[in-house]
């Protein structure tokens, strides 16, 4: 091999990161990736291979999902998109409520989009589009959701800014962002630190890309419903 060609292929991580300039890196926790968004190490992602629990039975007691669904301001013929699909777990129950509208169910592993279109398809349920994203692009078409749904997915995405200003333009003009994590200010939530995000990370984070924090609705037993709008102009 060339030395020219050598030279760059060892430097190139290191020129890599010199432009990633909103991330800073550390030696990895047992959890985390050793990457950092605004001080918070990010986590792993959960593969495909746990979206049994996902789909386990005590979920919507110990999480109250149905609490989560009922807070959800859908209308009839809204887009909703589901950032992190997984095993479409809410994929399906709000396409079931959007009525003439459509759900996209997102995720960067095709294996749990597969999952979503077998479990569509034995439901007869006709309005769930599935879209492959990357770790840096939701893959959202300009201005055509009116609310982004992200449960327990966000603190595992390796380029969290690219990933909500591409949320950001998918968005219609006042359109919303539910943001669900499990509350890190609650040391009896029993979930991995890296698991869990206060409200101020959460707020810090999604304000320095151009949302506007509505509300925490503070309904659910172990998680936070935050609200973000996309600015109306």
């Amino acid at each position: 091999m060339p030395r020219f060609l050598l030279t760059v292929l060892l430097l190139l991580p290191l020129l890599t990161r010199a432009d990633d300039s909103h991330y800073g890196y550390q030696p990895p926790s047992r959890d985390g990736i050793g990457k950092t968004y605004m001080t918070r190490e990010i986590s792993h992602v959960m593969g495909h291979r746990g979206a049994a629990w996902l789909e386990r039975p005590s979920r919507e007691r110990e999480e109250r999902t149905d609490l989560l669904l009922d807070a959800l301001p859908i209308r009839d013929g809204d887009v909703v998109a589901d950032l992190g699909a997984g095993s479409g777990y809410f994929s399906l129950p709000i396409a079931k409520r959007v009525g003439s509208g459509r759900v996209l169910a997102i995720d960067i592993q095709p294996e749990m989009l597969d999952l979503i279109r077998q479990r569509s398809s034995a439901d007869n349920i006709q309005n769930i589009d599935t879209v492959l994203a990357t770790v840096s692009d939701p893959k959202i078409p300009s201005s055509s959701v009116d609310l982004l749904l992200l449960v327990d997915a966000y603190h595992e995405f390796s380029h969290p800014r690219e990933v909500m200003q591409g949320v950001m333009e998918g968005l219609v003009p006042g359109g919303k962002v539910i943001l669900v994590e499990y509350r890190a200010e609650d040391p009896r939530v029993p979930i991995k630190p890296l698991h869990k995000m206060t409200e101020q990370q959460a707020k810090r984070e999604l304000e320095a890309v151009g949302f506007n924090f509505v509300e925490n609705l503070r309904s659910l037993p172990q998680q936070h419903i935050l609200v973000f709008r996309k600015p109306l102009t």
